[in-house]
């Protein structure tokens, strides 16, 4: 027998199998499930339901129930781009990736420039913890356990660059010799 909280679940999973067309009841279920799960942005359950809509078969009419199940689930509080900006953005810090990155990682999430905002200067301001971080966890430079030839350094910088570091930052560690304390200069 199913118990309360089920009953939702099973619904939610016999309509994974069916080919029937999705009802907006369906959709409002698949997406509350969606954002129940994962931290998500507007552009994401937007995206994910259209793909359910279009694995169903639905037409022009589910575009219009999409947006507001969206615009809905936005002004209930369930998505908040801004704070899944900031969220990712300092995930992305404490890994050690560069402002270049996030901003990337923020702009294929589908977040508008304006929730980015406070993400970016975020990342502005750690982004020399960041490259510390990314520098000790490569063994690059200062943590490095020897020096190594202009070749390896090159490949290094490169490791940087594609992290999305300041060409500026990323020299002062890949050239640093080992145990080197690099000075911050801002």
């Amino acid at each position: 027998m199913a118990q309360k909280g089920q009953l939702q679940f099973l619904k939610v999973k016999a309509l994974k199998n069916s080919d029937k067309a999705l009802n907006p009841k369906d959709l409002e279920a698949l997406a509350l499930r969606y954002v129940s799960r994962y931290a998500t942005t507007k552009h994401k359950l937007k995206s994910y339901l259209h793909r359910k809509v279009r694995e169903k078969g639905g037409d022009e009419e589910h575009i219009n129930i999409i947006i507001n199940i969206a615009d809905k689930y936005e002004q209930l509080g369930y998505i908040d781009d801004a704070l899944f900006a900031e969220h990712r953005a300092s995930s992305l810090l404490r890994r050690g990736y560069g402002e270049r990155r996030i901003e990337q990682a923020l702009k294929q999430a589908g977040i508008d420039k304006s929730d980015q905002m406070n993400a970016l200067i975020l990342s502005e301001k750690g982004k020399w913890d960041a490259a510390a971080k990314f520098a000790k966890k490569r063994r690059i430079g200062p943590y490095a356990s020897e020096q190594y030839d202009r070749a390896k350094c090159q490949k290094m910088l490169q490791a940087f660059m594609r992290a999305g570091h300041d060409y500026e930052i990323a020299t002062k560690f890949v050239f640093a010799k080992p145990g080197e304390m690099v000075e911050q200069n801002v």
